[in-house]
């Protein structure tokens, strides 16, 4: 995308102000009252975040229409329609299903949040539909000391839309001999090297052992015990389009605290900027780039912490989008490399569910 193109960047994640309309006068669009012209800024695109949404109201003439609610979908603005004409259907059959999947609700205070997380969800799917995709080869970086997770882990990745994939597996201290490794790598449909390393090789080293032999176009960090949508490396190179930075990654969000069966939200790590600081897990750069920074530094812990800082130090952009596709799971403090006690994750949390209970995007059905 081009720079001062309209994108999902400063978007809203609780609006202050309710509904508005999109309506069309003489072919030009009136956002909110305010008529604009076409092509849509991103000036146009920031007085419409404080709003809940914006309703097409369809006018006689079609001039304009497809390229204005494109545009506002590209930007995540959540645009509906209460009925959407043929001819829409029949230009832009997904466009048009989209408008009539969701429409701003009662915005009661005990439901607030939810009813907030149910319309970022239609702006993700929005600005999907709207922003051109590529279809690169990703490297999907994962060391794993837990054999009993590969198969999940696996299987996530092989899951992947959008993207061709290929994945490099650091053992890291588990021989590939293991039951549960070869059961998960026999299974695997995709390219899949393994690296062997022993318990006494710190984690980043691991890491880097794996990343010497990838061959994608870009590189993803993977965590083997967490949840991943199925177009979550598709949604990371969507970010990394329109915000043109050097590394993406998602917002720290969803957690699921397996000891206490209990899913969390947390919203205080803002979504949709530049930051310096993405989740771990969700670290996405081009190869190139990786190259430069100098990889992982050898180190047991700390691992995805000090590759950021390293990076921000040495200039490279780094991007946080949306989190509502990845869930992080927490056992016991002891069972991570990043130790935080569970009550903490307790304390900061927006929402707290019982059982596991991820947002919509990660399709866990």
């Amino acid at each position: 995308m081009g720079e001062g193109d309209p994108t999902p960047l400063g978007y809203v994640r609780t609006p202050s102000a309710g509904p508005a309309e999109l309506a069309f006068e003489g072919g030009r669009p009136v956002l909110a009252g305010e008529a604009a012209d076409l092509p849509l800024t991103a000036a146009d695109i920031v007085r419409l975040r404080p709003y809940e949404g914006l309703r097409v109201r369809w006018p006689q003439e079609r001039s304009g229409v497809l390229e204005t609610i494109l545009g506002l979908a590209a930007a995540g603005v959540p645009v509906h329609a209460d009925d959407v004409p043929v001819w829409v259907a029949q230009a832009d059959p997904g466009l048009a299903e989209l408008l009539g999947s969701w429409a701003p609700g009662r915005r009661e205070e005990s439901l607030r949040s939810v009813g907030d997380l149910r319309r970022e969800e239609h702006s993700l799917r929005l600005r999907r539909h709207a922003i051109p995709r590529t279809v690169p080869k990703v490297s999907v970086v994962m060391s794993s000391k837990r054999p009993h997770l590969l198969g999940s882990a696996l299987g996530q990745i092989a899951r992947q839309r959008h993207v061709e994939v290929e994945v490099l597996l650091g053992l890291h201290g588990v021989p590939a001999s293991h039951e549960d490794v070869r059961r998960a790598v026999a299974d695997f449909p995709l390219p899949l090297t393994v690296v062997e390393a022993d318990t006494a090789t710190p984690f980043g080293e691991v890491l880097n052992q794996a990343a010497a032999l990838a061959g994608g176009d870009e590189i993803a960090k993977w965590d083997d015990d967490d949840w991943y949508s199925p177009e979550h490396l598709s949604d990371l190179l969507l970010a990394r389009s329109y915000s043109g930075a050097d590394i993406v990654g998602t917002a720290a969000e969803f957690f699921y605290l397996e000891p206490l069966d209990v899913t969390i939200r947390r919203t205080d790590y803002t979504s949709e900027i530049w930051s310096d600081h993405v989740a771990g897990g969700t670290i996405f750069l081009a190869r190139a780039k990786f190259k430069e920074i100098g990889g992982f530094e050898g180190v047991p812990r700390g691992v995805d912490a000090q590759f950021l800082k390293t990076a921000h130090a040495a200039g490279a952009r780094i991007y946080r989008t949306q989190g509502l596709g990845y869930v992080l799971r927490r056992s016991l403090a002891a069972g991570h490399t990043w130790q935080l006690p569970l009550a903490h994750f307790l304390r900061v949390a927006a929402n707290q569910w019982r059982g596991f209970r991820p947002s919509e995007i990660l399709e866990n059905s």
